[in-house]
């Protein structure tokens, strides 16, 4: 019953957390497991990305080191720059996406990019508006973000 509920089948650690807070039952995690193993009873496993573990394999997607190690304060404005994506959530469930490029130093958003989607375009649009608005960055300027897809993208590296 704990197995199932809400529709969903579970592993031993939900299925302990279900039985405690929904049944007021406390078995330990081993003994569920035992109970799950004598029945049968399988956690399905969601199955590995093939596109990240090719990406993995070929180090298409490569991180950058780093050279900023937190020291997001420079002195100069137009340095370091921020960027990341944030999820909105509006309307019934539905998302839209904002990528942002901050200065560290001065903490101004100098571009930004509100998107439906969440494909690769959404950081590279914002990159493009970063580079025609912008013209006070200094030559040694650099971006840091975090390691997520769009960032060890190597078109955005590009």
């Amino acid at each position: 019953k704990a197995y199932h509920f809400r529709g969903r089948k579970k592993g031993a650690r939900q299925i302990k957390m279900t039985l405690e807070n929904q049944y007021g039952i406390t078995y330990n995690l081993k003994r569920i497991r035992r109970i799950m193993k004598k029945f049968e009873i399988v956690c399905p496993i969601r199955k590995a990305n093939p596109a990240r573990r090719m990406a993995k394999a070929t180090k298409e997607h490569r991180t950058c080191p780093n050279e900023l190690q937190r020291n997001f304060k420079q002195g100069v404005a137009g340095k370091v720059l921020l960027t990341d994506i944030t999820y909105l959530t509006y309307g019934n469930g539905k998302r839209a996406y904002l990528s942002t490029i901050k200065d560290a130093e001065t903490n101004e958003i100098l571009a930004y990019e509100v998107s439906a989607s969440l494909s690769m375009d959404i950081a590279l649009n914002t990159l493009r508006k970063l580079k025609r608005n912008h013209h006070h960055l200094t030559k040694d300027a650099f971006i840091h973000s975090d390691q997520g897809f769009h960032y060890t993208n190597p078109k955005f590296q590009k």
